[in-house]
């Protein structure tokens, strides 16, 4: 009788070796992408406001990175992982401005908290798979902003008000403007926090994700242990977006409840899939188009629907429907799969 393995695809996602890459070359490359709007600041070509624009860009691709880890990686569905976000910059804001703390202290204390949560709160939803884990997390995105206005948390959170910040200044006299410093800062903590997940993923709990997510009952079989390794991505997962959450309310000098409804956790979705679900790179593309979209689709709508004179008003974010549904139709895999097909193509 003819048997199936059905460890191969197991034994495929654990031995499988990643392409060699130049290590020093590609962090110089990176540096050197990274140090260019700094450049272009400093020479007046560039403006403030736009080195803000650019710094939230990559601070989105910290929290899709997140999400891929969890999503992508482990296959597990998060429909809320804006909840963390909100943690994470209500950690920094409240440390800030009622205790004084100094802004980078934040970040590690935004990561414990937000790894505690998803960690807790990835153990029963272990139990879940599929659409009722992402109605879970649908929930956990409801709650958090609701509970951020609890009366009884108010002389923490300030309720609907909101926290205002200032933005710090660069130290030890560097010329740089407060803009530019915390661009500087972002794109530390985004190039630490890819190079952590580039080397998670190469390990032996990044290869057990990836055979939980491929052939879970086999991996139980091999003994992976598929639920300390669930709710360990679950808490990474939050770490990632927990510390994007403090920087966009250092960078932004605001928080309030409002600013992490249910449509940042579907913004962080759409960033991993549009960008490329399993990709690192993908997390970048997907964290500028998160921007992007959010800054420039309802000003397209409106746009469009003056230039070409319709006769109807297009609805708000039209364009953002419009550009989801091409990605998805031409590129099924992300802008980073569309690409790498390309580059194969262009190759062979």
């Amino acid at each position: 009788m003819a048997t199936i393995d059905t460890t191969a695809p197991i034994s495929a996602a654990v031995t499988a070796p990643k392409p060699a890459l130049s290590n020093m070359a590609g962090l110089a490359i990176i540096v050197g992408l990274a140090a260019l709007p700094v450049i272009g600041a400093q020479l007046g070509l560039l403006s403030n406001f736009t080195i803000l624009q650019i710094s939230l860009m990559v601070v989105y691709a910290i929290a899709v990175l997140g999400l891929n880890l969890l999503t992508g990686f482990n296959g597990q569905i998060s429909l809320g992982h804006g909840a963390f976000f909100a943690v994470g910059a209500y950690c920094a804001a409240i440390l800030i401005d009622r205790y004084n703390a100094n802004y980078l202290l934040t970040l590690p204390v935004a990561a414990i908290v937000c790894f505690v949560i998803g960690y807790l709160f990835g153990l029963p939803a272990l139990r879940l798979e599929g659409h009722y884990l992402a109605l879970a997390t649908f929930g956990l995105a409801i709650a958090v902003p609701q509970m951020l206005k609890y009366r009884h948390l108010e002389p923490l959170t300030n309720g609907v008000q909101g926290i205002n910040l200032i933005k710090p200044d660069a130290p030890f006299g560097l010329p740089f403007s407060g803009d530019v410093w915390m661009y500087i800062i972002v794109v530390i903590v985004a190039i630490i926090m890819f190079w952590l997940a580039r080397n998670l993923l190469d390990s032996r709990v990044g290869r057990a994700m990836r055979a939980i997510r491929d052939q879970p009952l086999a991996a139980d079989t091999m003994g992976i242990n598929t639920a300390r390794t669930k709710a360990v991505t679950f808490g990474v997962s939050a770490i990632y977006v927990g510390i994007a959450g403090a920087l966009h309310a250092i960078i932004f000098e605001f928080v309030s409840p409002d600013s992490f409804r249910f449509e940042l956790s579907v913004a962080i979705l759409v960033g991993a899939v549009v960008g490329g679900i399993a990709s690192l790179p993908g997390a970048l593309i997907g964290g500028i188009f998160v921007q992007v979209i959010e800054k420039y689709a309802d000003a397209l709508t409106k746009k469009l629907t003056n230039t070409m004179h319709l006769p109807i008003e297009l609805e708000p974010w039209t364009i953002y429907g419009i550009a989801l549904i091409a990605l998805m139709y031409l590129m099924p895999n992300g802008i980073a799969g569309g690409l790498a097909s390309l580059w194969r193509k262009v190759r062979h």
